[in-house]
C-alpha cells in the first residue's frame, strides 16, 4: 500500500459557503491517491422520524424518504452518492421496524438481506455492532466499511469518495477508524468535535489529504466550549467513520459498556439474545468520545448536516436574499427564510429568519431559531396534529 496524497486546492480560495454550507466552492484535486484493494463496504443509518422536521416528517413519511436536499429523497442519495465505489450489493441499511416498508420502496437496488431491521431502537452505536457482526460473517473481519448517517449534504460526490478511500487506506494500514472531519465555519452545539493532533505521516498533513492523529472527541458540546474548540483547530466530526468491521467490534467490545456484554450472542448469531442485552447510546458517545484507536481525514467535498430546517438555508439553492424555498413562494422585501410549500401559494413580505411549511389542511410558522428545537411544541400538541395524516409532497 502506498499513501502518497498531494493536495492541490482547484479555487485557492478560503472559508465561503457553498450549497452545502462548507468549503470548497470548486472540487479539489488531489495528484495522488492511497492504493487500496481493500473492497469497500457501506453501512447507512437510516432510523427514526425525523422530528426536528415536523410536520412534513411523520411515521407514514419519515425523514430518509424525504426529498429535502434534491429531487431525490435523503436514503436515496445516500446510497446513490457512493456509486460506483460501493454498488447497491455492498451497502447495508440499518433501520427501524416502523418505516423499514417505506425505505424499501425507494432503494429496491439494495438487496432485502442487506435491509438489516432493527425490532427495537437499538441507538447507533448497538446498530454498528449488528452490521459489523454481519460483514465479518460475509467477509471476514477484515471487510472495511464505511459508517455514514443518510441525512447528509455532499456537493462533490466524486471527492466524497476519494475521501473514503483515502481513510480506507489509512484504517487497513494503521488497524484504526477514520473519523471524517469538516473545518468548522461557526461554532454549533449540534455537532461532535474531534480534537487533531498531529499528522499520521510528516510529509502529508491534514491540509494536503493526509491524515492525523486525535486527541479526544467531544460530542454536542456546549457554546462556549465548541468556541474553544475551533480556536483550538478541532474538526466537526462529518458523521462518517471508516474501518475495518473486526476493529469496530473490538472497539466496541473495549469501550463501550452499553454494547460489550451483547457481542457475544451477536458473534453466535442469537439476534433476541442481542437485542435484549443492548442498552441505546449512539455511535459517538458509545464509541468515539472513548476509543483511543480514532484518526482522522479531512473532508472537502461540500458537507452539511441536513439536521433542522436552519440547515436546509445551507443545503439548498438560495436567492439572492439568502432564502430557500421549495413550491409556489413569493418573497417581497424578505430575508434568510425558508420555505416549504407543498400545498397552495405563500407569499413572505417583510420578514426575515422565519420557517413556513404549510400542507394541505395545515400551516407551521416560527423562526428558525426556536424551529432546531421542536419538541416543546410537539409535547403539547394533540396527538392527532402531531402525525398529521394528509399525504405529503416529495
Amino acid at each position: 500500500m502506498t499513501l502518497t496524497p498531494d493536495f492541490t486546492g482547484s479555487s485557492g480560495q478560503g472559508d465561503v459557503g457553498t450549497a452545502a454550507g462548507t468549503l470548497p466552492t470548486e472540487q479539489p484535486v488531489y495528484l495522488g491517491e492511497p492504493e487500496t484493494d481493500v473492497a469497500l463496504w457501506a453501512v447507512i443509518f437510516a432510523g427514526g422520524i425525523g422530528s426536528r422536521f415536523w410536520p412534513l416528517s411523520t411515521p407514514a413519511r419519515p425523514k430518509p424518504l424525504l426529498a429535502l436536499v434534491s429531487d431525490r429523497t435523503l436514503i436515496e442519495d445516500a446510497v446513490g452518492r457512493l456509486q460506483p465505489a460501493i454498488p447497491p450489493e455492498r451497502v447495508l441499511i440499518l433501520t427501524s421496524r416502523d418505516i423499514a416498508p417505506a425505505i424499501r420502496t425507494v432503494t429496491k437496488d439494495v438487496p432485502e438481506e442487506n435491509v438489516l431491521v432493527e425490532p427495537r431502537p437499538l441507538g447507533t452505536a448497538a446498530a454498528l455492532a449488528w452490521a459489523s457482526q454481519e460483514l465479518v460473517r460475509r467477509g471476514g473481519p477484515s471487510a472495511m466499511m464505511c459508517a455514514v448517517h443518510a441525512d447528509l449534504a455532499v456537493d462533490f460526490p466524486d471527492e466524497f469518495r476519494r475521501t473514503l478511500r483515502r481513510a480506507a487506506a489509512y484504517a487497513a494500514r494503521e488497524r484504526a477508524l477514520v473519523s471524517i472531519g469538516i473545518r468548522p465555519t461557526r461554532p454549533e452545539t449540534g455537532f461532535g468535535y474531534v480534537m487533531t493532533g498531529p499528522p499520521l505521516d510528516s510529509d502529508a498533513p491534514l491540509v494536503r489529504g493526509g491524515a492525523a492523529t486525535t486527541l479526544g472527541y467531544i460530542e454536542k458540546p456546549s457554546m462556549a466550549e465548541a468556541e474553544a474548540r475551533i480556536a483550538d483547530g478541532a474538526l466537526w466530526h462529518g458523521g462518517v467513520v471508516v474501518g475495518a468491521a473486526g476493529v469496530f467490534l473490538q472497539e466496541l467490545r473495549r469501550h463501550c459498556a452499553e454494547v460489550r456484554d451483547a457481542l457475544d450472542p451477536l458473534a453466535a448469531g442469537n439476534l433476541p439474545g442481542f437485542v435484549g442485552l443492548v442498552r441505546a447510546t449512539s455511535l459517538e458517545r458509545g464509541l468515539l468520545e472513548r476509543t483511543d484507536r480514532l484518526l482522522v481525514l479531512q473532508g472537502d467535498f461540500g458537507w452539511d448536516d441536513v439536521g433542522t430546517w436552519a440547515s436546509l438555508r445551507r443545503a439548498r439553492e438560495l436567492d439572492d436574499d439568502g432564502n430557500g424555498a421549495f413550491g409556489d413562494v413569493t418573497f417581497v422585501d424578505a430575508d434568510c427564510n425558508v420555505v416549504h410549500s407543498g400545498h397552495g401559494s405563500v407569499v413572505m413580505y417583510g420578514v426575515s429568519k422565519m420557517l413556513v411549511v404549510t400542507l394541505n389542511g395545515l400551516t407551521f410558522v416560527t423562526t428558525l431559531d426556536r424551529a432546531s428545537d421542536l419538541n416543546r411544541l410537539l409535547d403539547a400538541l394533540p396527538g392527532s396534529m402531531r402525525i398529521h395524516p394528509t399525504g405529503l409532497p416529495r
